[in-house]
């Protein structure tokens, strides 16, 4: 029953993927286990991948993810056969905005850096059909099999039913009547190339939606929102083609259809148990806000998992994941249900406004779904706020957030590569030049027992741009968390301010 495994991890989708990777790189012994009998491969699924969680594969060991995927930059928006509105990313640092890629193809990249990882070993054919847990472990139940590991996370998807009734969580929502139509096609398009395209009730789909996404190799990914009842013939699909690309050449790679939905798990940590991904919520993708989610769970629960197996943090600091990334999936289901309710309105009113805000060219009003955010958290027990640095609220579309205490630290080039390169083996402390680097460390190596960095702003990057990027001051320290967010910022500091906010920073508060 026993195994080598500190963490079973259950799903090797690339949630369960990336969280076995991002805990090898902690040390941390993995073992992943999966229903299915080997890797699909096949379809796009989840194509949309986010700059942050680019990151997150490149610190993983992953970053072709972001080297082969399409750097897409302009995403239109029509009414029928005129354009709306149209935005652009503003570009930070050396990963781009966003790509489109496969999910198989990402699957198969992290497959690559698993199997170049001796601390990770995969299972498949082990379906999960319950858990238990006691004070020291947990035992995952594969029919007659029992594998027992001080910790699981659960990343086994949608239908991780057995899981979430073996814990006693339930899985509220709703699920939306209207179906989807997916292709992924191979054509030669000009000038579609490096643009998303949005089309709101065009003639050739009238009264719903289609949504264009280039990807890698002149592929191109199509949806089609079609009547609940309607049943796709290979007929209709050429036809629904033929209607977008004209007569051009094209070839059918993928298709299939499905329905959005929209539930969150009660809880997304139970004891021993952590809940990642579509095991813990599901979104409409509109705005790419599913996979986009799932991989920082995946970080937040590794970087969580692996102090308190270390012995650097303990339960509270565990339970500050079902905290932090519960209320970041409450966001994600906030927006895509505004979203959804703009997309498919189901009542009078809803209908009413759509068609006012549309026919009116409302362009402020216009939702064809906000593109993922990482979640910040600003609210967390474990970020210390800061009066003279509060949030200033989520940037206009496409625009950068200003830093403050739980915000995402921003990315930039650095002598000898990326900053948030430095921010990935522990806390970081970076310093204004007012502050002595050598006695913060010196003074924080003797009370600190995490790992922690600490390095002067000048030293990581003494042309000043960090700094300015930041808006630093001379006086102040940053304390980075191990995701790369900013725990806190300390005006005048000292070393014990540090100290404090390190605390909390483990633990939820400064004084326990």
């Amino acid at each position: 029953m026993n195994t080598q495994a500190q963490v079973i991890v259950v799903g090797a989708g690339p949630v369960g993927q990336t969280a076995a990777l991002l805990l090898a790189r902690w040390g941390i012994q993995v073992l992943v286990l999966d229903q299915r009998p080997g890797r699909g491969t096949v379809g796009s699924k989840s194509i949309c991948q986010q700059r942050d969680v680019l990151d997150i594969w490149a610190a993983a060991g992953a970053g072709k993810v972001a080297e082969e995927g399409l750097a897409w930059t302009t995403a239109r928006t029509y009414f029928r056969d005129r354009e709306l509105l149209s935005w652009s990313f503003e570009r930070e640092g050396p990963l781009p905005a966003c790509v489109n890629i496969s999910q198989t193809r990402t699957e198969q990249i992290l497959d690559e850096a698993i199997a170049a990882q001796p601390l990770i070993e995969v299972r498949w054919n082990h379906q999960v059909t319950g858990l238990t847990q006691d004070d020291s472990g947990t035992i995952v139940h594969c029919g007659q099999r029992l594998l027992r590991a001080p910790y699981v996370l659960a990343c086994a998807g949608a239908r991780a039913q057995p899981v979430r009734q073996a814990l006693g969580v339930t899985f509220d929502g709703e699920t939306f009547d209207d179906q989807f139509l997916i292709c992924d096609i191979k054509a030669d398009l000009p000038g579609w190339e490096n643009e998303r395209r949005f089309y709101f009730d065009p003639v050739w789909n009238p009264g719903r939606q289609v949504l264009i996404h280039p990807c890698p190799g002149g592929t191109f990914r199509i949806d089609w929102q079609i009547a609940p009842d309607y049943i796709p013939t290979d007929t209709d699909i050429s036809r629904k083609i033929r209607q977008i690309i004209g007569d051009r050449s094209y070839e059918l790679l993928w298709r299939t259809t499905y329905r959005f939905h929209s539930r969150i798990a009660s809880r997304m940590r139970v004891g021993r148990v952590l809940l990642a991904g579509d095991c813990a919520h599901l979104v409409a993708p509109f705005g790419a806000r599913g996979l986009n989610s799932g991989v920082p769970d995946a970080e937040n629960a590794a970087w969580k998992l692996a102090f308190a197996l270390n012995g650097w943090a303990g339960d509270d600091l565990l339970e500050t994941y079902h905290i932090e990334r519960h209320a970041a999936a409450r966001e994600n289901l906030e927006i895509t249900a505004a979203t959804m309710r703009f997309l498919a309105p189901r009542t009078v009113e809803e209908r009413m406004r759509r068609r006012a805000v549309l026919e009116g060219g409302v362009v402020e009003e216009v939702d064809s779904g906000r593109f993922a955010e990482p979640y910040w958290y600003v609210d967390s027990p474990l970020t210390t706020p800061e009066p003279g640095r509060p949030f200033r609220g989520r940037p206009p579309r496409g625009a950068l957030c200003v830093p403050a205490p739980g915000v995402i630290l921003p990315d930039m080039r650095v002598p000898g590569g990326r900053l948030r390169e430095l921010c990935r083996d522990g806390f970081l402390v970076l310093l204004g030049d007012m502050c002595d680097s050598r006695l913060f460390a010196q003074v924080l190596g003797k009370v600190i027992t995490v790992p922690l960095a600490v390095r002067g702003l000048a030293e990581v990057d003494g042309t000043g741009s960090l700094a300015e990027r930041l808006g630093a001051e001379p006086g102040e320290a940053w304390l980075i968390r191990p995701d790369s967010h900013i725990a806190a910022i300390i005006p005048h500091a000292g070393p014990e301010l540090v100290v404090d906010a390190v605390s909390r920073a483990l633990r939820g508060s400064a004084d326990t």
